[in-house]
């Protein structure tokens, strides 16, 4: 069987659910929302690109639960039915061609910048190390009846998504945010029923997960997207990683995607290893492991570039969905010129000024490709060649921006 049909063939998760072909859209955080973190035109006009492209499973952005925790500037948030009609437009296009649209949902946790929140929360209040402090707020630890508050939230914005048309949601729970805080014992320093024990640490995103199963109808997705570790001295462990996919697998959902790292330590960012290069994604070896322990359908996402690696990872069993951010903010459109038969070497590349403490900046790259959604939001063609510094100009300007209007509006 040659790539072509490998990755065209159809894969039915545990709700029934069918998705049409093995590529899948991972989360990127895209920032088109409103200066007040509502939906706009611009959301439908991008995924509807990408279910045009090919991709048989498409997933937002983070789409945040409490409009007084965001973690960037444009971000949607998602209350209430207000912008339902908008919700049910993005919903309607980025379903397309069949592909599944799911929302994934997030609350950041400490993981909330100064210049949007001077008083974030996490499970305890352990700060930044010392050099991120000065974008990122010593947080305060929540209190039992806030963290039973925040489950609510989750199910709730499922809910809504739900009657939106989406086909299902993706619990964020990767990246440091606030369900990886719960999980993590270096951020998750609690010796009540919420911290203390693995298993007490686990209990956040179990009551999430049941949280949103029960406010939601049974044909709805259901997947998480979980850190494989933190990378991190004391934070959250492979063994333990791979506890939790047994007592999610357990409960029945319907999609585990692997990534790791946070912002301290951005693995999700990162594929030094010599292994990650010959066989292009970045956590293949954890899946493997994931594969002997627990039936459960994987994704993948990180470091994919030609049709053959994505086709072997299928192949090899590791994974079920191979899992695409950076490639389609570039050429949105090469899963279906994969299925056509095209030979296929995605054209992504560090973005480099040759400045280096600008290049070392991860900042500078997201903005990048961060531009480059927008102008698909726009319904122009992303473009190959920006100026790496240009972008990332435009993107702080915008952010800046949006940041102090929004403490405006707090009454800060």
């Amino acid at each position: 069987m040659n790539a072509a049909e490998l990755l065209s063939q159809p894969l039915t998760l545990r709700n029934g659910a069918v998705i049409p072909n093995r590529f899948a859209k991972s989360a990127m955080s895209e920032t088109l929302g409103t200066m007040d973190n509502r939906v706009t035109k611009e959301l439908p006009r991008l995924y509807r690109t990408w279910a045009e492209g090919g991709v048989g499973l498409s997933i937002t952005g983070n789409v945040m639960i409490d409009r007084r925790h965001i973690g960037e500037p444009g971000n949607v948030v998602l209350e209430d039915e207000q912008d339902l009609a908008l919700l049910q437009e993005w919903a309607r296009e980025g379903s397309r061609n069949g592909c599944q649209l799911w929302m994934q949902l997030n609350h950041p946790g400490k993981q909330s910048p100064k210049m949007l929140n001077r008083a974030p929360v996490s499970p305890s209040a352990v700060p930044f190390r010392k050099e991120l402090q000065a974008m990122f707020a010593t947080p305060r630890a929540l209190e039992a009846p806030e963290i039973e508050e925040v489950v609510r939230r989750f199910a709730t914005s499922a809910a809504i998504a739900e009657k939106a048309g989406f086909a299902g949601v993706q619990i964020h729970g990767a990246h440091g945010y606030l369900v990886s805080q719960f999980l993590s014992p270096h951020h998750n320093q609690r010796e009540d029923d919420w911290g203390g024990s693995p298993e007490k640490r686990m209990r956040f995103v179990v009551e999430v997960y049941k949280a949103i199963r029960a406010s939601t109808s049974e044909q709805f997705g259901v997947g998480i997207k979980l850190n494989s570790a933190d990378f991190q001295r004391g934070g959250f462990t492979e063994e333990e990683s791979l506890e939790v996919i047994d007592t999610l697998a357990g409960l029945g959902i319907d999609l585990v995607e692997v990534s790791g790292g946070n912002y301290e330590n951005p693995a999700m960012a990162k594929g030094n290893k010599a292994s990650t290069v010959a066989r292009e994604a970045y956590f293949l070896e954890f899946a493997e492991k994931v594969r002997k322990r627990v039936d459960v359908p994987l994704m993948v996402t990180g470091g994919f570039r030609t049709e053959t690696g994505m086709a072997e990872a299928v192949a090899s069993g590791a994974t079920d969905l191979v899992g695409l951010a950076r490639p389609l903010a570039v050429e949105p459109d090469f899963p279906k010129r994969i299925i056509s038969g095209e030979t296929f070497t995605s054209s992504v590349r560090p973005i480099r000024t040759g400045i280096r403490m600008i290049d070392d900046m991860a900042l500078m790259e997201v903005s990048w490709y961060t531009r480059q959604l927008g102008r698909m939001g726009k319904g122009r063609t992303p473009r190959k060649h920006d100026r790496g510094v240009l972008s990332l100009m435009e993107v702080l300007t915008v952010m800046t921006s949006r940041g102090v209007r929004t403490r405006l509006r707090a009454g800060e």
